[in-house]
């Protein structure tokens, strides 16, 4: 491994140096949001945004998605009790169950999951990924259930681009994707797919076996202009994971060496996921439209660790009347989703119907935004013996307003009232049904400044959000027979987020993405514990990631990163009394990039300085995370 790293570190050196001179010209301006229902861009945007273009993430060289959200966003993703495919993710101090606060789409299709299982980013290969677009605390009126930390919008290419790319690392690690597209007056068609494998890290037996795994990738889209009014549209894609992630470790262990195998053994899950959509658009004139879109996604889940097999069906269908002109933009929608997961004894539904209506209007230098949504939410449970039922009605509302300064400079201020209604694993503990339990609602008050002028892009907002029915486990601590998925009766959350991006010359930039966060449990009483005034497991206060960049002429591009979070008290601490919290994470990044018009080579070194990660559960339950340093060397042809 060390001659490998070696190896990167000479090939970085040797891109820095070639053609020093003739750095090319780098220039800032706002972006546009298109993924939300009315669009805009950035600076008059009502909602704090982040926005991360096709260049963003090339430059990244990261080997999935979860990978460029942690390092390069305001996003925090962990490796769910360390399976490095299905990731957690956090944002705004919602901690271990961050992740269910948060709604994902890849080009509108929403991918969270109807029970506990994050949403499979694994799934989407980086290389046919267009852009990212973060909505924080806001979302709710067309995202719906969840978005109550915001929305994470993942918009794939439509372009004539056709690309080849290769790397192999450290570990066995060897990767090939491929995108290639085309474009037309009437026709647009695009295809991408992605194949990785890795040798693994850590040991998980005495006979030298590792944690290795794979996964495979691909996608198809199709959209046909029929008419000038009419454009018809179909993709599907498919996701293949097999992965085999070690146990948890004890602090003793963990701090001697982390690459070990855990006394609890291994697990080994596969993962297969397939989806279908089609959608159609009819353009009344120029400024009425209608749209409609269909989904259905089938998964299938192997435990083969324990011989745990379920079956996931979900339907989803999503149709809007969108009305726009230069001052005013109106859309009208229904939603509905019909989620299955069929197990071996029991089959376990949720259900969601919805319609909403989203206004933005625009008068001289002020932008005003104005939804509602409404949601049932059904659920069912049936097996041989018993048939459950309970169904919730939710309202979401959003309210924002943006003030244009100047050109490059404006505030907003916006509220959002969200709600998260539960996942299916949530009814039951340890196979118990532990009884219905009530959504999570949140009212969230934020406010912002923007400036964006050709050589600095600075933002920064903060936020306050109060919480009823957060939903949390429940683990008494004198034994598991009283654990239950349960709700804080209030909480509440408060933070800042700073992010700038300053060209300081023609060769050096600098990027840095700030967050201070608090969640306090302000009142929640369950058995002998009482939690008020206590933390949030798993939140650091802290959360900061820097880049340098460095153009020393047209071709070449290096890249330092810097990543920290502060320590947290452990995912099962609420009682914060633990005498082993969650350790600061640490971790420093380099990549270089050589690229001339059809061609690059590229190098990265993750975790430099070989810094120990971990999540930590409990007392010595600490799964290992980017805990050595690791390399990859690779290439892309473009043509």
């Amino acid at each position: 491994m060390q001659k490998n790293i070696k190896l990167s570190l000479i090939l970085v050196a040797c891109l820095s140096s070639l053609h020093a001179d003739d750095a090319k010209k780098v220039v800032l301006e706002p972006l546009s949001i298109t993924s939300t229902a009315i669009k805009t861009d950035e600076l008059r945007s009502t909602d704090a945004v982040e926005i991360y273009t096709q260049e963003d993430i090339e430059k990244a060289h990261v080997q999935n998605m979860y990978e460029f959200l942690n390092s390069q966003t305001s996003i925090v993703a962990t490796p769910s009790y360390g399976n490095p495919f299905n990731q957690k993710l956090d944002m705004r101090g919602f901690g271990n169950d961050g992740y269910q606060n948060i709604v994902v789409t890849i080009n509108g299709r929403k991918m969270n999951n109807v029970d506990m299982v994050p949403a499979m980013l694994s799934s989407i290969s980086p290389s046919s990924v267009s852009r990212i677009e973060i909505i924080k605390s806001s979302g709710i009126v067309v995202g719906g259930d969840g978005a109550n930390a915001g929305v994470i919008n993942i918009i794939t290419k439509q372009s004539n681009d056709k690309e080849i790319s290769f790397y192999m690392g450290t570990y066995g690690v060897a990767d090939a994707s491929f995108y290639m597209g085309h474009q037309g007056e009437k026709l647009s068609i695009s295809a991408s797919g992605e194949a990785q494998k890795s040798s693994g890290i850590r040991d998980i037996d005495t006979a030298g076996n590792k944690d290795e795994n794979k996964f495979s990738t691909g996608s198809f889209n199709l959209s046909y202009l029929a008419t000038d009014a009419l454009e018809l549209s179909f993709g599907a894609s498919f996701a293949r994971t097999d992965v085999i992630y070690g146990g948890s470790l004890t602090k003793d262990e963990y701090e001697d060496n982390p690459m070990q195998k855990s006394s609890g053994g291994a697990s080994h899950q596969q993962y297969d996921n397939d989806v279908l959509n089609a959608g159609v658009k009819y353009y009344i004139n120029d400024n009425l439209s209608i749209n409609a879109n269909i989904n259905q996604e089938k998964k299938k889940s192997n435990f083969v660790t324990w011989s745990s097999v379920s079956n996931y069906d979900y339907k989803s269908l999503s149709a809007s009347i969108d009305y726009a002109t230069d001052s005013l933009s109106v859309k009208v929608g229904i939603d509905g989703f019909d989620g299955d997961r069929i197990g071996s004894s029991a089959t376990t539904s949720k259900n969601n119907k919805a319609a909403y209506i989203m206004t933005n209007y625009k008068l001289d230098k002020s932008s005003f935004k104005a939804g509602y949504r409404f949601e049932n939410v059904a659920y069912v449970y049936d097996n041989a013996t018993t048939n459950l039922k309970q169904d919730n009605n939710l309202y979401g509302a959003e309210l924002g307003y943006n003030y244009l300064i100047n050109k490059q400079s404006s505030i907003f201020t916006n509220y959002s009232h969200s709600f998260q209604a539960p996942d299916i694993d949530r009814f039951f503990s340890s196979g118990v049904f532990n009884g219905f339990i009530d959504p999570a609602k949140v009212d969230t008050f934020s406010l912002g400044y923007n400036n964006i002028s050709k050589n600095n892009k600075f933002k920064i907002s903060a936020y306050y959000a109060t919480l009823k029915n957060e939903i949390y486990y429940y683990k008494d601590p004198a034994g598991i027979s009283s654990a239950k998925n349960t709700n804080i009766d209030k909480s509440y959350k408060y933070g800042i987020d700073l992010y700038d991006k300053y060209i300081i010359s023609p060769e050096f930039s600098l990027a840095l993405n700030y967050n201070y966060v608090q969640a306090i449990i302000d009142k929640e009483k369950e058995g002998s514990d009482d939690y008020s005034g206590n933390k949030l497991p798993g939140v650091s206060d802290h959360n900061a990631k820097a880049t340098l960049g460095y153009t020393p002429n047209k071709f070449s591009t290096i890249a330092l990163t810097q990543i920290y979070r502060s320590e947290a008290y452990a995912a099962n601490d609420f009682n914060n009394n633990l005498s082993q919290k969650q350790g600061a994470y640490m971790t420093t990044d380099i990549s270089a990039t050589y690229a001339k018009k059809t061609w690059e080579v590229f190098a990265k070194i993750n975790n430099l300085f070989n810094q120990k990660n971990g999540l930590w559960i409990k007392d010595d339950a600490i799964y290992p995370v980017n805990f050595t340093t690791t390399a990859i060397a690779g290439f892309k042809l473009k043509y």
